[in-house]
């Protein structure tokens, strides 16, 4: 397994190990296509090292699959209407404007 990476910028694609989280432009693939790689004319594909053996998991992995299945299996109808995170409603002041929450840069416009 191996992560993608595109650096538009520098008309490159890098190819390394698989990545601890997900970031824009990047695309985990299998061996088989990871070897198959090819770019458009005028780029440049890096290949970084890949590890030869399996990644060894640990009780954090365990722990964060278990959270990402109960999350999935929450049936969000029964649940309160706004935003959840962790089992946790979060509490959001509406802005001055009266458009909707809102938290950081993000706002959510309700239904009318």
């Amino acid at each position: 397994m191996a992560t993608l990476t595109y650096v538009y910028a520098d008309s490159t694609a890098v190819l390394g190990p698989m990545a601890t989280y997900a970031e824009p432009h990047t695309y985990d693939l299998c061996a088989l296509h990871a070897g198959r790689l090819t770019v458009p004319r005028g780029w440049e594909v890096v290949r970084l090292p890949l590890p030869t053996a399996p990644p060894e998991h640990n009780s954090d992995d365990l722990l964060a699959l278990a959270d990402a299945v109960r999350e999935a299996a929450v049936d969000r109808s029964a649940l309160p209407p706004g935003p959840i995170h962790r089992g946790f409603k979060l509490p959001i002041e509406p802005p001055p404007d009266g458009a909707g929450p809102r938290r950081d840069h993000l706002r959510v416009l309700r239904d009318h």
